[in-house]
């Protein structure tokens, strides 16, 4: 009898169990499709301001801009790691993380965080975190003050480059670590003459120097808030896939456990009719 009941709770756990990933697989998908119609919303954007960086560029000399242009060499970098602040997304921020130190093994830097995970981690390594952005949500919020704060560290002199390291957005099922330097910008001559070939005569005023350094920061800040839109469509996409896995094995485990509960009531009901068939034998005779 204690075992029936025992098995009657661990099925009345795991539906609930099943219960509550569903809800939470439900949330994730309509969060997923939220920010990828986000993330895929500022690509023409984000062209748009490449297509002008580059033809602004071949009018100009752009190699002089101090965005553009590494400071004194000081040997050490500022990683802005990207992760999350919630758990119940599988392997996300382990990729991540494993890529983290598969990137920085070895090396002088230091460690600007988005994300109370990647803080966590960070910390448990042994390394002191620079400035943490976590708390603001959504965090697109947060890009104008983290590309004020990063450029603020870059001209100062105290790094050569500023890394950034997120988790990019390649479909549903995939998500996939990438590490993009953000500073120093880099511009191909190449590409910034080709940009200029077959393009319209525009009249810039005041001048294409000043268009062009007002549109560099944007341009960074552009760089990163498509990072920040990519980290959240993969979280999303990665904890609907998650709770899905968890929903299936739930379901799963319910049912193998209703088959152990239908077997232990069976054997309950036949001790039972054998023990009757015994008495009634032993009172016959």
């Amino acid at each position: 009898m204690a075992n029936i009941r025992l098995i009657k709770r661990r099925i009345k756990s795991a539906k609930n169990i099943a219960q509550i990933t569903k809800a939470m697989e439900l949330v994730a998908a309509a969060k997923m499709k939220k920010a990828q119609a986000a993330a895929l919303s500022g690509k023409l954007y984000a062209q748009k301001i490449y297509e002008m960086v580059m033809r602004l560029a071949s009018r100009t000399d752009y190699r002089s801009h101090q965005l553009l242009t590494k400071p004194s060499p000081t040997g050490k970098r500022l990683v802005v790691l990207l992760s999350t602040n919630k758990g119940l997304c599988g392997g996300l921020n382990t990729s991540l993380f494993r890529f983290f130190m598969k990137q920085y093994d070895k090396g002088n830097y230091e460690v600007v965080t988005i994300g109370k995970k990647g803080a966590d981690f960070v910390t448990r390594l042994g390394h002191s975190v620079k400035a943490d952005f976590s708390d603001t949500t959504p965090w697109e919020r947060v890009v104008p003050a983290l590309v004020s704060f990063l450029t603020e560290q870059f001209l100062s002199g105290n790094y050569d480059a500023v890394d950034l390291v997120s988790n990019e957005f390649i479909s549903v099922s995939k998500q996939q670590p990438r590490v993009k330097t953000v500073l120093p910008l880099s511009i191909s001559g190449d590409e910034a003459a080709q940009a200029e070939e077959g393009s319209y005569e525009f009249l810039i005023e005041p001048s294409v120097e000043e268009v062009f350094n007002a549109l560099l920061p944007h341009y960074v800040e552009n760089q990163i808030r498509d990072a920040v839109l990519q980290a959240e469509a993969a979280e999303h996409s990665a904890r609907m896939i998650a709770m899905h896995n968890a929903t299936d094995n739930a379901n799963s485990l319910q049912d193998d456990l209703t088959l152990q509960y239908n077997k232990a009531r069976q054997e309950k009901i036949t001790y039972e009719i054998t023990d009757m068939v015994t008495a009634r034998l032993a009172v016959e005779v």
